[in-house]
């Protein structure tokens, strides 16, 4: 059977056809994952330099007293370990902190209901004695370069963004793996293409194995 000529027009077509749908998703891709990738560079050498970049924490402690009905429903709550604050509880502490409470769980114990509250770039907690209604609050600010780690790692930040994470990192891999295709479609006219991948690949790992100890 003849083979078909170079210049196949169905060939060419076919190829045309597969650069434009690589060409499509790796630009929706860097669009999806540019602010995510520069984040993650930026917070990279933040993390990498974290002993070299200095930052006070700004701590500030409040308190309160429970109002008698509320005082009462703590009380009259009783709970072994862990469980949610009542929600006019909560609501009440979150107005007067400024903090909100939700559904986060206490740990209770005979005398006094412990709250943890740590966030991106953040801690927080507060106390409350169940005797007294006594509401002891703090709060440690650590400023936006320890906010912005702490998104890069994913840190006390919640579900919702685990899931902006693995969105980004899809895209992410999108990105790449559209990248390295469109490298084989041009190597062959540019010689440098592949020694600079092996080089992006050698390199790191001549520095983890010889020079990591």
């Amino acid at each position: 059977m003849p083979s078909a000529p170079a210049n196949d027009p169905a060939e060419v077509a076919q190829r045309k056809y597969r650069l434009r749908t690589i060409i499509t998703w790796h630009w929706i891709s860097s669009a999806i994952s540019l602010v995510g990738m520069m984040l993650f560079a930026i917070t990279g050498i933040t993390l990498n330099h974290a002993s070299q970049i200095s930052a006070k924490p700004d701590v500030q402690t409040q308190s309160a007293e429970l109002p008698p009905d509320l005082q009462e429903l703590l009380q009259i709550e009783q709970h072994e370990d862990k469980a949610a604050l009542p929600v006019e509880l909560a609501d009440w502490l979150g107005e007067r902190f400024q903090k909100p409470i939700g559904q986060r769980q206490a740990e209770w114990s005979e005398y006094e209901v412990y709250l943890s509250m740590p966030g991106p770039g953040s801690d927080a907690w507060l106390a409350i004695d169940r005797e007294t209604g006594f509401v002891e609050f703090e709060q440690t600010q650590r400023g936006w370069i320890s906010y912005f780690n702490d998104l890069h790692k994913g840190r006390n930040t919640g579900p919702a963004w685990k899931w902006v994470l693995d969105l980004f990192a899809i895209a992410t891999l999108v990105f790449c793996l559209t990248g390295l295709l469109l490298l084989i479609e041009h190597a062959r006219r540019r010689s440098l293409t592949w020694p600079l991948v092996g080089l992006g690949l050698i390199a790191p790992w001549l520095v983890a194995i010889l020079l990591i100890h």
